[in-house]
């Protein structure tokens, strides 16, 4: 088929597929001119913020675990951190390890999931990572296998692979054993084949070349890869301290999306795997950032495309990261801690830990125990209008191509960002308060 022609109705995928949520693809082209290119968020809006309000403070981890099926880990372990900082409380060293080896694992999962399950499929002409199976069963069952191992983790330490329930305010109410992290991280070095296969098999596919300049957001430490904690970085300059997010991040409502879009100082940007690469290469572990020059990725890097090779390069940190704490932990012998009880019963407090998608903040007011006010801060929502601006970048590109290959480029694009949509729809409507980034 030949070029799509300046008469062309608009081109309107409902429900792209391979993203997690539903959003539709709405491109128009006329007169050689890009006049529409958005992506229509369409998920029933989720009330979480809302259903927030009033909640007891120690039982605010079940309920925010459920914003997400795939990063509830990392809401669990933000919203707590927030809380926390609320209350006075400060956790001991064993239990800040246990943290953070639940969000290596959930990088892990979350990374190989979207790598081999939603975009090798298009890479490898193939339907769906279902139909995989008939010409590529190795990959997919390397894939379940390191899927496997990352939920292993997080129900040995969580107490369950999916919405964990022995994460708590204040520490944990489960503790896994020695016996079981000596064997985790026994698999965890056994798995070095199959993420030798990983870089393997993306090093030979192609991605599309495509460039556009944007900012990146991303935690950031001195001497470690930011994940757990950290201040905010920008690459267009400077940092400050979580508290502070609202400085850093706008949040605004669109008129075709269910989930609100953000703004950086008035601008566009970029969170993510890509966006850590891009602000953190310095912090990765070697063998990495080794795997990083093998793939031809260097920071800085602006093909979105290539946010799945980011991802490839995490997964090895993040295992390297595992096997560290879990030998941490295992020198120092685990203890059955008692949950630190609260300093005080009201307070405000700010949680931010990088959850597979890019950085997310969960915000609270808490009065005599329960929680007043609650803001949510998703990282798909930040990557919204970032997405949206590569796409109509992307489509003035493409105005010679047909209406397949525009097409196919602009899904391969959306689903490159890895959106989690549900994650996204936490509240329709912005108050005019929390436009401009305060509680009423």
């Amino acid at each position: 088929m030949g070029s799509i022609g300046i008469s062309t109705a608009p081109i309107t995928v409902h429900h792209v597929t391979r993203i997690e949520g539903h959003g539709n693809l709405v491109v128009d082209i006329r007169n050689g001119t890009v006049q529409q290119c958005d992506l229509e968020i369409i998920e029933a809006p989720r009330f979480f913020e809302a259903m927030l309000r009033g909640v007891p403070f120690d039982q605010a981890p079940r309920l925010v675990s459920r914003i997400c099926g795939i990063c509830a880990m990392t809401h669990v372990t933000t919203a707590i951190k927030a809380l926390e900082r609320a209350l006075g409380i400060e956790i001991s060293r064993q239990t800040a390890l246990l943290r953070r080896l639940t969000l290596c694992a959930e990088m892990i999962d979350s990374h190989v999931l979207h790598a081999y399950m939603l975009v090798a499929p298009d890479l490898l002409g193939a339907e769906s990572a279902i139909a995989m199976t008939a010409g590529y069963p190795e990959a997919v069952g390397r894939a379940l296998r390191m899927k496997q191992l990352a939920g292993d983790i997080c129900a040995a330490v969580g107490g369950r692979h999916t919405h964990p329930i022995a994460t708590a305010v204040g520490g944990f109410t489960h503790f896994p054993s020695e016996t079981a992290l000596e064997a985790l991280r026994q698999r965890l070095e056994g798995m070095a084949p199959d993420i030798e296969a990983t870089v393997r098999l993306f090093a030979g596919l192609a991605l599309p070349d495509f460039k556009r300049e944007s900012a990146a957001v991303a935690l950031h430490r001195n001497g470690a890869y930011a994940y757990y904690d950290g201040a905010i970085s920008s690459s267009s300059g400077g940092r400050c301290p979580i508290e502070a997010y609202r400085d850093v991040v706008s949040e605004y409502q669109t008129t075709h999306s269910n989930a609100k879009h953000a703004a950086h100082h008035g601008r566009t940007y970029m969170v993510g795997a890509l966006a850590r690469f891009n602000l953190n290469y310095e912090q990765l572990h070697p063998q990495a950032r080794e795997a990083a020059a093998w793939l031809g990725l260097h920071p800085p890097c602006a093909n979105p495309y290539l946010i799945t090779l980011a991802q490839v390069i995490e997964i090895i940190h993040f295992t390297h990261e595992a096997i560290s704490l879990i030998g941490r932990l295992l020198d120092r012998g685990i203890q059955r801690e008692s949950l630190v009880a609260p300093v005080r019963l009201s307070g405000e407090g700010v949680g931010a830990c990088e959850a597979p998608r890019g950085t997310l903040y969960h915000h609270y007011v808490v009065r005599n125990g329960v929680i007043a006010e609650a803001n949510c801060v998703i990282p798909t929502g930040q990557n919204l209008a970032n997405m949206e601006a590569d796409m109509r970048a992307l489509a003035a590109r493409l105005l010679d191509r047909s209406r397949e290959e525009i097409t196919r480029n602009m899904e391969m694009l959306v689903r490159a960002y890895d959106p989690c949509i549900s994650c996204a729809v936490h509240l329709v409507e912005a108050t005019p308060a929390e436009a401009h980034g305060g509680f009423e």
